[in-house]
């Protein structure tokens, strides 16, 4: 297992946060215009290329032994689940609510770390976390009549995203960072084409709009991917999880510009309650990391 470093996680955690909230704003106006699987299968494809050219290139093979462990099947497994459950809600539910649903995520990690994987979590963090929680519960309140059946999938695909993050502070330190983050792309290929039958859809022209939205999603969702991996292989999940509450900041700031969705008083102030929440908890972790000395982590410096 790798050195824990709680304090460089959380900045990974919070870097990898503003990355996908941005992706998220891309990945919505392409699942708008084309099939969620081809999205998926797509990100797969281009994945398997990019980040197998990178782990070669650092010496680390594509497919090796490591490949059949079981805890890189599982991950692997929830990465693809959770891919297709997510992007597929995107077309339909609004941008805030599916960050507002994804906060609970950190609860999920956080319980799942205490329970499972054996990790202390402070009173103080403990608090922290459940006053962030009532900020997530008083977002979802204003529109908990109008959930949808997609704004499910995407509580699903949630579960499956927590679970994947348990698992990978479990994987062997050999394994190389980007060898995992090829593997996981490339469970996106059946994932992606297995969704395209489930919706009985095929592939679409992408016209140039759609491919610059579409190759811009990627790059940053690549980013934020390499970025919470890397965040969560080096830091507790207890410690680190909480930083997914930046998310909802950067989604709400580019629902608003951006979508003109124009999220009541209760989305404001439960908002407003997960940032102090998690300035707190942040300002806590960096009194436990000034404990914590930096340890060389495979994959840095790439």
């Amino acid at each position: 297992m790798l050195e824990t470093n709680n304090f460089q996680a959380s900045l990974w955690m919070v870097g990898s946060m503003a990355l996908f909230a941005v992706e998220d704003l891309f990945l919505k106006w392409a699942a708008e215009a084309m099939p969620a699987g081809q999205i998926i299968a797509i990100f797969g494809m281009v994945g398997v290329v990019m980040w197998g050219a990178m782990a070669w290139h650092a010496g680390a093979p594509l497919l090796d032994r490591s490949f059949f462990h079981p805890m890189v099947a599982l991950r692997n497994l929830t990465e693809a689940l959770g891919s297709m459950g997510y992007v597929a809600a995107l077309a339909f539910v609004p941008l805030a609510t599916v960050g507002a649903i994804l906060q609970s995520a950190p609860l999920m990690v956080t319980m799942g770390a205490a329970l499972f994987l054996g990790e202390r979590v402070g009173w103080r963090r403990w608090t922290a976390i459940g006053l962030g929680m009532v900020g997530v519960l008083m977002i979802l309140r204003p529109g908990a009549a109008g959930l949808s059946v997609a704004a499910l999938v995407v509580v699903a695909s949630v579960v499956a995203l927590s679970v994947r993050d348990l698992v990978t502070r479990r994987i062997p330190a050999q394994i190389h960072t980007l060898q995992l983050t090829s593997w996981a792309y490339l469970g996106m290929i059946p994932a992606g084409f297995g969704l395209l039958w489930m919706q009985d859809q095929s592939f679409q022209p992408i016209d140039r709009p759609d491919g610059i939205i579409l190759a811009a999603a990627y790059v940053l969702g690549a980013s934020g991917y390499y970025a919470v991996t890397h965040a969560m292989r080096i830091g507790e999940a207890a410690v680190v999880a909480p930083y997914r509450y930046t998310r909802m900041v950067f989604v709400l700031a580019l629902a608003i510009l951006f979508l003109k969705e124009r999220p009541d008083l209760w989305v404001l102030g439960g908002a407003a309650l997960i940032i102090l929440t998690g300035l707190y908890a942040l300002a806590r972790t960096r009194n436990v990391a000034a404990t914590v000395q930096p340890s060389p982590v495979p994959g840095d410096g790439i």
